[in-house]
């Protein structure tokens, strides 16, 4: 995003040419111009489609870990023994693949958990005189 602001910056206010745009940063004259022309703000490409051995066994590892995140500290399976339970129904792939799953599926469940808190706190806003407290304990 930084480049293609800095690529209008230079055209349109500096009055640079295109040439002078393209050498100094490295891009081609031809994408300089798109760049100007589509009046994009930052280029879009499309999602990486690679499948992964994961792939066949993801539900399976979701619920493992779910099931798992519910269970006392003491008590849940390391990822090395849910790997080795992988293995076991088939899955051929590497320990670092489900290592890298669980760190993603656990990252993603404190963020929604951390913005499910977020939504349910309601500030109380009252107008002078409009609401009274009183504290009744005894000190």
């Amino acid at each position: 995003m930084a480049l293609l602001s800095i690529i209008r910056r230079w055209h349109l206010r500096d009055g640079m040419p295109i040439r002078e745009i393209a050498r100094r940063t490295g891009l081609s004259r031809n994408t300089v111009r798109k760049y100007l022309a589509n009046q994009v703000i930052e280029p879009t490409y499309p999602p990486r489609a690679s499948p992964s051995k994961l792939d066949d066994y993801e539900a399976t590892l979701t619920s493992w870990l779910f099931r798992e995140s519910r269970r006392h500290r003491k008590q849940r399976r390391t990822v090395k023994q849910l790997y080795r339970d992988l293995v076991i129904i088939g899955f051929t792939g590497s320990y670092d693949r489900v290592a890298a799953f669980a760190r993603a599926w656990r990252q993603e469940q404190h963020e929604a958990q951390r913005t499910a808190a977020k939504q349910v706190y309601v500030p109380l806003q009252f107008s002078p005189g409009e609401a009274f407290q009183f504290d009744w304990s005894e000190d």
